[in-house]
């Protein structure tokens, strides 16, 4: 069963002239030491960074809450599988928010996808809660 739904759209220039304007200070704020050194090993760091924040935007709604009520960016973070698979993990009051909307008997799936194409970086999350299985089934 789906439990969330959320999606967003960055300007990649806006998140140049924050990251030139502000640097280090949004970088940390913003993003996990993980995210860094992603985005900083990139060619396209500032697209990197972008559809990061999207993603976190995006999950932020999928929770229901938008960045509101006690959520944290770096509650939410994005790695990536070593087929390049972007995952988001949660933490923190983001990961209490997740606990708290899925049924008992079930865990929480959180499924991203992250795309670019200059200007724009796009993320699309889906939160899906999965029955756990019993034993003997």
């Amino acid at each position: 069963m789906i439990l969330g739904i959320g999606t967003d759209l960055a300007n990649i220039d806006r998140i140049a002239g924050t990251l030139d304007r502000f640097g280090d200070r949004f970088r940390n704020r913003v993003f996990t030491a993980t995210e860094q050194q992603k985005a900083e090993r990139r060619s396209d760091v500032a697209g990197t960074y972008a559809k990061r924040w999207a993603a976190k935007e995006a999950c932020s709604k999928a929770l229901g809450t938008g960045l509101r009520m006690g959520i944290a960016w770096k509650d939410m973070a994005v790695s990536n599988l070593a087929t390049g698979q972007p995952v988001m993990e949660v933490t923190g009051w983001a990961a209490d928010r997740l606990a708290a909307m899925t049924p008992a008997g079930h865990e929480a799936i959180i499924h991203v996808t992250l795309t670019d194409d200059h200007p724009w970086a796009q993320a699309f999350v889906v939160i899906e809660a999965r029955p756990l299985a019993t034993p003997g089934a």
